[in-house]
């Protein structure tokens, strides 16, 4: 009498935990994931060779575009309760005698990079489309007879003492103009800050070796 073989069963795997895992990943990682704002000028730093990185947090940001417009920038730290923004505008805004209420102090703590007088500074924050903000990007003051770019980096010192320092300037810019905001930080006791360039790497082949001896 032949054999009976049991049916063959194809082996199922479930994959509904997965997905419901990769769902729940992907929510986290949008929630929490901070997105780099986009830059107040387009600025095409000089190239170098260093691989050292700007910290993420706690850092000052001095832009100078080609153009020679100066923008200033300085984040909220990495907790941020602190609402460092906040408390240097107020700082800003006690000694040019100007009033902000406390939404726009809560909004100017969400903006990033920005370069105008500070008189200008209120309507800049209030306005609600990015490019009619653009138009006002006109340059930070910093001569002799109304630095105010002097002055948010004194009270940026003072409101945060761990913030470190950067200028990112464009390789077309004028040296004289770099080497004035270069002054201007050590007038600030400021003497240890980073130059923000492109990384660039050179690949050497095989004809670029010396000849063997």
């Amino acid at each position: 009498m032949p054999k009976i073989k049991p049916p063959v069963k194809t082996p199922r795997i479930d994959m509904t935990p997965m997905v419901d895992l990769f769902s729940l990943l992907l929510i986290f990682f949008v929630l929490t994931a901070s997105f780099r704002p986009q830059e107040v000028a387009k600025i095409d730093s000089p190239a170098s060779i260093s691989e050292k990185q700007a910290p993420d947090f706690n850092l000052m940001t001095i832009f100078i575009s080609q153009d020679g417009k100066v923008f200033f920038n300085i984040d909220n730290g990495r907790d941020t309760s602190t609402h460092f923004r906040a408390q240097i505008l107020k700082k800003m805004a006690e000694r040019y005698n100007l009033t902000f209420t406390e939404t726009e102090y809560d909004l100017f703590g969400r903006l990033s990079a920005f370069g105008m007088p500070l008189k200008d500074l209120k309507q800049w924050i209030d306005v609600k489309e990015s490019k009619e903000r653009d138009k006002m990007q006109v340059g930070m003051p910093m001569d002799s007879t109304d630095n105010q770019l002097g002055y948010w980096i004194l009270y940026s010192r003072i409101v945060n003492p761990q913030a470190e320092v950067a200028i990112k300037g464009d390789g077309e810019t004028n040296y004289m103009l770099v080497k004035k905001v270069m002054d201007l930080l050590q007038e600030n006791k400021v003497n240890k800050f980073n130059l923000i360039t492109n990384m660039q790497k050179e690949e050497i082949g095989m004809k670029d070796l010396p000849p063997e001896k």
